[in-house]
């Protein structure tokens, strides 16, 4: 995580203490432009006026901290239903669920692995009746979604 993120995270953290949402995942990346992406949930899922008013509320904090140098366009919106499994948490809470997995290379002749999801450790990433899959040969794990 780069030092915008962590420092974002941390006045996201000020912005949330004491509501019922959850800070799900943020990036700054380069695309065309600069985007500061701040991904937020809550019981029941969040609206758009909840990311139009964590975005007014967290733009007025990026301006009084310069954490940014430069122009950059503040995205805040739910992480959708198909969201990324990052943290110990969303392993946790999501135990149970069908997932997505996309490897870095083939294991065993194949990339992507749709599974449930039983859990990971510091080692493995674990689906059930999947052998487990390390950890780090892991790109992404994604709910997954039928249509």
């Amino acid at each position: 995580m780069n030092k915008v993120e962590s420092q974002t995270e941390n006045l996201m953290a000020e912005i949330l203490q004491g509501t019922d949402y959850e800070l799900v995942d943020v990036e700054f990346v380069k695309e065309r432009d600069w985007y500061l992406r701040v991904f937020v949930d809550k019981a029941g899922g969040i609206d758009l006026d909840d990311c139009q008013k964590l975005s007014e509320q967290l733009g007025a904090k990026l301006d009084e901290t310069s954490i940014i140098n430069g122009a950059y366009i503040l995205e805040v919106s739910s992480p959708g239903i198909d969201r990324v499994l990052k943290k110990d948490k969303d392993f946790i809470r999501e135990a149970g669920k069908v997932v997505d997995v996309a490897l870095y290379a083939p294991l065993n002749g194949k990339k992507l692995f749709v599974g449930e999801l039983e859990g990971r450790d510091e080692k493995f990433l674990r689906l059930k009746d999947i052998e487990p899959l390390p950890r780090e040969k892991v790109a992404q794990v994604r709910l997954h979604i039928d249509f």
